[in-house]
């Protein structure tokens, strides 16, 4: 589909909204049809434009997030933890408040427009979907949902009925991680078949937890466990250390792949891999590791402007991968990277903030890519100008559905210490060890029909 010049806007007022879908066009272009078209969904807002957004999850994140749509009306606030959620209630005293986003939506269903949502990974699935069955507009925090069976769902729904979407990868805007992706993109590397990612963390293992204890005030315990079993409380794993249990969490992976893994995605033009290897220590069946290494092969396949590109291999860890020293590259140049791309004629180090070209002595005359990419309104304002009819935000369901399932698949592959292919159509591979880590029971009075 081709498109000239700056979309033009009409005039919406606020009670048309919830019948609003954003534009689908950009299923098959995700950020590259954003840059494509050189189009920006920014424009004046005025009374009549605000949305009615609910947020769900305030601590954390959340409250970073609740801070990013602040400009909107701010109708429903709604957290497990009363007590951490305190802030958000006092700053927001318009908006009515909820420990179950279930009966958020019984009551207020029809005031809502569009949710934010901030919870832990194993409850991100079941209010997204609530959300999108109900037609609301979803901002939903990374990486998109606990297993790869939920990703799919939601990316499917988004796709079929039409609603903004954006994955919480707020690194997408910077301008060190466009650089990166403008240089891949000019060609100047060359051929680029292999990619080395990482995160350099050590977090993973926490210690087993004690005896039960009494729930802290505030917190509505059986609700934060959501569809997860039912098990007494302890400490460490409410608020945050539940990201390093497999049952609740997605590791560092999860944690940081959505944002690390997004420079190349985006840089290649990648979807679904074919293949995926993994090894690391012994895997614990609780808690997520201190180190990893996963490869994911992706088939030869056309970008977003029609040029023909080769397979490609990227490699994530989690530590610093050891061809960062095979490649010579000192501390120094790879000091605050974390993506490394191969190519026929150079190679690229970078990061969200600075990159490198190597070797250093050809590239010593290049000072900087032809800014082909618009520069972003804001992340949360892209997704809110795509709830009001605009442009599709750059990191729509349809682009980072896949990047979150590749996320989860390197976590897999890791806890199978092996390799399988995967067929990104059938949502299968060819291990039953690996189909059985797609998806997980909920618990009763979770259970999500069709699931």
């Amino acid at each position: 589909m081709k498109q000239s010049g700056r979309r033009p806007h009409r005039a919406v007022s606020r009670r048309a909204f919830a019948g609003l879908s954003a534009t689908a066009v950009a299923v098959a272009g995700g950020p590259g049809f954003f840059a494509t078209h050189g189009c920006t969904a920014a424009r004046a807002e005025g009374p009549s434009d605000k949305l009615n957004v609910a947020v769900v999850g305030l601590g954390g994140q959340g409250g970073s997030n609740l801070y990013g749509v602040k400009t909107q009306n701010i109708v429903a606030l709604c957290d497990v933890d009363t007590v951490r959620a305190g802030n958000a209630f006092e700053q927001h005293p318009g908006g009515k408040k909820f420990t179950d986003f279930r009966r958020m939506f019984d009551s207020m269903e029809k005031e809502i427009d569009a949710v934010v949502i901030s919870t832990p990974d194993h409850t991100h699935f079941h209010p997204a979907w609530w959300a999108m069955e109900r037609g609301k507009h979803v901002y939903l925090e990374k990486p998109l949902a606990h297993d790869v069976a939920e990703v799919r769902r939601l990316t499917e729904a988004a796709r079929k009925k039409g609603l903004a979407t954006q994955l919480g990868s707020q690194r997408h805007v910077l301008k060190g991680l466009r650089d990166g992706v403008e240089i891949v993109k000019s060609g100047l590397l060359g051929t680029i078949k292999e990619v080395h990612s990482w995160v350099a963390s050590s977090r993973g293992m926490p210690e087993l937890p004690g005896d039960p204890q009494p729930v802290p005030a505030g917190l509505d315990w059986d609700l934060w466990l959501g569809p997860a079993a039912e098990r007494p409380y302890t400490k460490g794993f409410a608020p945050y250390d539940w990201r390093f249990w497999w049952e609740f969490g997605t590791g560092e992976t999860g944690n940081w792949g959505c944002h690390v893994l997004d420079i190349p995605f985006w840089a290649l033009d990648l979807a679904h891999p074919v293949h995926v290897v993994g090894s690391g220590p012994q895997p614990d069946p609780q808690r997520t590791p201190q180190s990893l290494t996963s490869r994911l092969d992706f088939p030869a396949r056309n970008s977003a402007s029609g040029q023909s590109l080769p397979a490609v291999s990227v490699h994530w860890y989690q530590g610093v991968p050891p061809i960062v020293v095979e490649r010579g590259i000192d501390a120094a140049t790879a000091k605050g990277k974390n993506t490394l791309f191969i190519g026929t004629e150079g190679m690229l180090i970078c990061g969200f903030d600075g990159w490198s070209l190597l070797p250093a002595e050809k590239f010593a005359d290049f000072r900087g890519p032809k800014e082909t990419i618009p520069k972003s309104p804001g992340f949360h304002r892209e997704w809110l100008d795509a709830c009001r009819g605009g442009m599709p935000a750059t990191c729509n369901f349809e682009y980072s559905g896949p990047l979150a399932e590749s996320v989860l698949l390197a976590n897999i592959a890791y806890r199978v210490q092996g390799k399988f292919d995967w067929d990104a159509a059938s949502i299968q591979s060819n291990r039953d060890d690996v189909n059985a880590l797609l998806r997980r029971e909920y618990r009763r009075g979770w259970e999500v029909a069709g699931s």
